[in-house]
């Protein structure tokens, strides 16, 4: 499985901040729970990753690509 290959699977995703100083982002996928805990400045470099991919995705878009929004 990579990136571009779609599943048809629903989760959910919330992100904050836990009693220990640590930010977890959790996915709850049905029958599957993931909590990963990540320090602030992992969490920071994480951000600026989807900031990043955000940019580049808006960029494919705009040249015909499948960029856009996506069906929830």
């Amino acid at each position: 499985m990579g990136i571009n290959d779609e599943r048809d699977i629903e989760a959910n995703l919330q992100i904050g901040p836990t009693d220990q100083g640590m930010v977890r982002l959790f996915i709850d996928a049905g029958s599957f729970e993931i909590p990963m805990d990540f320090t602030p400045e992992e969490a920071e470099e994480i951000a600026d990753e989807i900031r990043a991919a955000a940019q580049a995705a808006v960029l494919m878009a705009g040249k015909g690509g499948k960029g856009g929004k996506k069906k929830r």
